[in-house]
């Protein structure tokens, strides 16, 4: 399942700065594009693509300098992933779950660190949401569950699973009663893949369901989003690896207005003969358009600087106030839906021309759509700053960092 590349890239061949990522990420873009196509259809990544990308460093991006890694802040982090994402969303959307290894160092010691990822470069996919169950035994747990969106699983070097964890048959609760849940580390060897993503969107990252049925995992290889190694600094939140998930809908969305305003340069209304430069219904969707786009994605970047900045100057979650607390989500939030609605009305710009599967727009409006069914998009985000804010009790804690 995972592919090989023991040899394919030397440590000292790939980018480990922030400039140079990206740099490398701006250069395969055009071959992104141009496979994009084959991409879908085979429902995965391309091995030789995936090779690609790992090539450019993104996958050792939350990598801490202590490793040897770049140590990109969430800002960088996010930009990489919307150039990456400009290129084709579903490399995007892989390498931005392909990336979290370096972003759970954070939660693993020093030395399951070294031991896990004798290379930077190696790629995670899984799902978090504990749906299975570890039972405790000596040396570690054995873990069985049925786990959905295990984004980038046919190519992973490693695969993360949440788990309920029990002792002696019965569920372990935290200092609050709430039942214990762990992440949990495994080799793509130990899990089943079932091959059933056959989507509307984002069909070349096959993000498929998997098993794992009775696997023991030792218990370096598991963590605590409750226990980071540093109690401050950046990294140090539990909501660590979603702030970089905007960079996806961002190119994406990003791609589709370029491919619009290209075509309305030149393209001339059948009907009337008047070319759509001249056009002020075209004028001002695609004006319109460029502000709704503006706003979202300076949002984004605001939200994620100013909170890298006051956890890097010393802050604790505990010392954010309750607005910098929803700050960064519902920007997030806002990123996904702010993006769908913005190529929606592109989409309805071109009308016709949209809906042919060949159109960049057909693409790009069902990744949006499929993207935004993550539970990052929904209701519920808005719902939980809403309540955290007012002082009630939000449906997704997780993402305020909240763990009881």
């Amino acid at each position: 399942m995972a592919t090989s590349h023991t040899a394919d890239h030397a440590a000292e061949s790939v980018p480990c700065t922030a400039e140079g990522i990206l740099s490398a990420v701006r250069a395969i873009v055009p071959e992104l594009r141009a496979r994009s196509a084959e991409i879908e259809r085979l429902r995965r990544l391309p091995e030789d693509v995936v090779e690609l990308v790992r090539g450019t460093g993104v996958f050792r991006m939350g990598f801490a300098a202590e490793f040897g890694g770049p140590a990109l802040t969430s800002a960088e982090q996010t930009r990489v992933l919307e150039e990456l994402s400009y290129g084709d969303t579903s490399v995007g959307w892989c390498a931005m779950v392909g990336m979290d290894g370096g972003l759970f160092a954070n939660y693993l010691s020093e030395s399951a660190v070294r031991e896990m990822f004798p290379t930077l470069d190696m790629s995670t996919a899984g799902m978090l949401a504990p749906a299975g169950r570890a039972e405790r035994v000596p040396g570690g747990y054995r873990l069985t569950g049925h786990w959905k969106f295990g984004s980038g699983i046919t190519h992973a070097d490693w695969v993360f699973a949440g788990a309920h964890t029990y002792s002696g048959g019965e569920p372990e609760r935290t200092a609050s009663g709430t039942p214990d849940w762990q992440v949990m580390m495994v080799r793509p060897g130990e899990v089943e893949l079932i091959d059933n993503w056959r989507t509307t969107g984002l069909a070349g990252t096959s993000s498929m369901d998997y098993t794992a049925d009775d696997v023991f995992v030792p218990e370096e290889r598991s963590f605590s989003f409750r226990a980071p190694r540093s109690r401050s600094g950046p990294l140090s939140t539990p909501d660590l690896q979603m702030r970089k998930m905007p960079g996806v809908p961002l190119g994406a969305t990003r791609a589709a207005l370029d491919h619009v305003r290209d075509l309305a340069r030149t393209k001339v209304d059948r009907m009337t003969g008047r070319p759509w430069a001249e056009d002020p219904r075209v004028q001002f969707a695609l004006g319109e358009c460029e502000m709704d786009f503006l706003a979202i994605r300076h949002a984004v970047y605001r939200s994620l600087e100013h909170r890298w900045n006051r956890l890097a100057a010393g802050a604790r979650q505990e010392d954010l106030s309750d607005d910098e607390r929803v700050d960064t989500m519902l920007a997030r939030q806002g990123a996904f839906r702010g993006s769908r609605a913005i190529v929606r009305r592109l989409y309805d710009l071109l009308a016709t021309a949209s809906v042919y599967r060949p159109s960049p727009m057909d693409r790009g409006l069902r990744d949006l759509e499929t993207m935004c069914q993550h539970f990052m998009a929904q209701d519920q985000i808005v719902q939980s700053a809403g309540a955290f804010l007012l002082g009630g009790k939000p449906q997704n804690p997780l993402v305020l960092g909240i763990l009881d």
